[in-house]
């Protein structure tokens, strides 16, 4: 019946170019390939054929898929609002507190649309079209859907307001929301999103644009403002586990928010996070946002050197004994003090700690004074060690280096075999393809089963084996027991191979040392010092990968910190070399 009725009309669809129309019950024309609804409608001459048209109608079905069809009205703050209150439900999955989630990140991010001026201020960018869903006042919504205003309790943060921006009154946070906007008719016809055109093209000189690598700054100083049990390496980590939103976010929007064309610019991601990016970004944010001094890290905090040392020992099993030697040097370095911990991106001179680098930048330092790593020590003391352990069986064994890297060895290459196989078979494209016009839907959509049944084949032809289920996550990638006769535990060996008595202490028998970094770079550099593996010894370069991978960095970066760590342990060494270079100067100038 719809063949004939809609014989007269032979337009193609704005959509999917196709010809083939169907009828609504309010007599509008539809396509019956991707279901898109025209302004156009049939003019009925003859009414009395359809009966009791004012009173009821045939119910072909159609009202809702034409609803979901023009989707919602919404703005890109409103998308990036949806992924961090995802990102924050399962950061509380992994058992961080609700607090997180319902008073710290939703502050920060009260305060970025405050300062990037899309909400909580008298002029807002969003005023062509209708109001941003956290600038709707409506008592039945959540606070975000609501007039919000920034907290000023003393117990949380303090903001301090300026100029001709806004000053509501003090109330008590509430949960993020769930975004629901109202149904579109307007949408852009390059993006999705209201403004995603205008959003991408913004460079307004002071403001932040927000991204989805940002959000995972938001994640981070929320988690670093309550002092969690999370490391930023581990929240990376965890994102490439796919526990925590991140490459595919945006396939958790709604069904009603569309995004197409240069939505995909802003919400797609098509690389994993990089730890010195997202470091980067972190400050970026904090120093954006004017955020306060956060709360001090003392000796009780997860994130302290010492506890985080004691982690990284037993996460790469080295012997406990070694914590004794690693709390001397955070001691001895002033790395553990409060002042040096502290965060507070206002500051003059505001200081950046990376608190995992930081810690196993120790424990290399530690594994140096005792077993020099330069290729020949080490392996005379693997020699001893392993002498005294046959003759003495049934006493405490002592460390010896050259079976715990035996064993580390093993470890880490079939971790990495594992973390290179899942990346392979890793899909970039998700479920829900974004494609940047209607006429691209159905080539994304025959590409993204070309991609399903490819990778079906690759993951057959590489392993039969059926999938299992993904594990619980944990803070720990390694897992040490003494029952394991294959992968020996070293927790509980002795360090007296290695050390010796020096009257009421202990010292180590190694009385030499070489520094990573003779000289460091100038202060315009980019960068502390190089690295280059040709100049270094192979226990050395074993040390720096094996932190480096399961830190998810590079070997650079964690050399940078450990030169760091020996210029504030060994500072008479440096400027016994700095006077020299400076006489050499002055002698040569005469």
């Amino acid at each position: 019946m719809d063949l004939e009725e809609t014989r007269e009309f032979r337009e193609r669809c704005s959509q999917c170019a196709a010809v083939s129309w169907g009828l609504t019950d309010e007599g509008k024309y539809y396509c019956t390939s991707c279901h898109n609804v025209t302004e156009r409608s049939r003019e009925v001459i003859d009414t009395g054929a359809i009966p009791n048209t004012k009173i009821q109608a045939i119910n072909r079905g159609l009202k809702r898929k034409r609803k979901l069809e023009k989707g919602w009205d919404w703005y890109v703050c409103e998308g990036f609002q949806h992924i961090l209150y995802q990102q924050a439900e399962a950061l509380q999955s992994l058992g961080v507190g609700p607090e997180l989630k319902n008073e710290v990140l939703h502050i920060f991010w009260k305060r970025y649309l405050q300062k990037s001026k899309q909400a909580y201020c008298k002029n807002p960018v969003h005023t062509s079209r209708r109001k941003t869903t956290v600038l709707e006042d409506n008592s039945s919504h959540s606070d975000w859907e609501s007039e919000p205003e920034l907290l000023s309790d003393v117990n949380c943060l303090s903001f301090a307001e300026s100029g001709a921006e806004s000053q509501p009154d003090i109330r008590t946070p509430k949960p993020f929301p769930i975004i629901k906007a109202s149904h579109s008719e307007t949408t852009s016809v390059c993006s999705g999103s209201l403004d995603g055109v205008e959003y991408s093209l913004r460079k307004e000189k002071g403001i932040m644009k927000m991204s989805v690598p940002r959000t995972l700054a938001f994640c981070y100083l929320s988690l670093l403002w309550q002092r969690e049990t999370i490391t930023l390496s581990d929240l990376l980590r965890f994102v490439e586990e796919e526990h925590i939103p991140y490459i595919h976010a945006f396939q958790h929007f709604p069904e009603e928010m569309k995004l197409y064309g240069r939505d995909k610019g802003i919400f797609a991601i098509e690389s994993w996070p990089n730890y010195e990016v997202i470091f980067k970004k972190i400050i970026e944010v904090a120093t954006f946002l004017d955020l306060p001094r956060f709360p001090d890290i003392t000796e009780n905090c997860y994130l302290h050197p010492n506890i985080l040392c004691m982690k990284y020992l037993m996460e790469v099993n080295l012997p406990d004994e070694m914590h004794n030697l690693t709390c001397l040097v955070v001691k001895a370095t002033g790395i553990g003090e409060v002042d040096f911990l502290r965060f507070d991106p206002i500051a003059k001179k505001a200081k950046t700690v990376k608190y995992d680098v930081q810690a196993v930048a120790v424990i290399v330092v530690a594994l140096k004074l005792l077993f020099l790593l330069d290729d020949n020590l080490e392996w005379s003391l693997s020699n001893i060690a392993k002498k005294y352990n046959e003759k003495n069986k049934e006493d405490k064994p002592w460390f010896d280096f050259r079976k715990w890297y035996q064993v580390m060895k093993k470890a880490i290459d079939e971790k990495k075999q594992k973390w290179e196989e899942a990346r392979a078979k890793f899909l970039w494209k998700g479920e829900k393809p974004i494609y940047y016009s209607a006429i691209d839907r159905p080539v994304v959509y025959k590409r993204r089963e070309m991609l399903v049944s490819l990778q079906k084949q690759f993951s057959t032809l590489v392993d039969s084996a059926p999938n299992i289920e993904k594990k619980k996550p944990s803070s720990f990638q390694f897992n040490w027991t003494e029952e394991d006769s294959e992968r020996p535990c070293f927790h509980g060996h002795s360090l007296q191979g290695v050390l010796q008595q020096k009257g009421q202490s202990l010292t180590t028998k190694n009385s030499l040392y070489w520094l990573s970094t003779q000289k460091f770079c100038k202060s315009h550099c980019k960068h502390v010092t190089t690295y280059e593996e040709s100049n270094f010894s192979l226990s050395y370069q074993f040390i720096l990968n094996l932190f480096s991978f399961l830190l998810r960095i590079k070997t650079s970066f964690l050399h940078e910190e450990v030169s760091l760590i020996e210029k504030r342990l060994f500072k008479a060494k440096y400027n016994k070399t700095n006077k020299k270079s400076s006489r050499s100067r002055k002698t040569r100038k005469c």
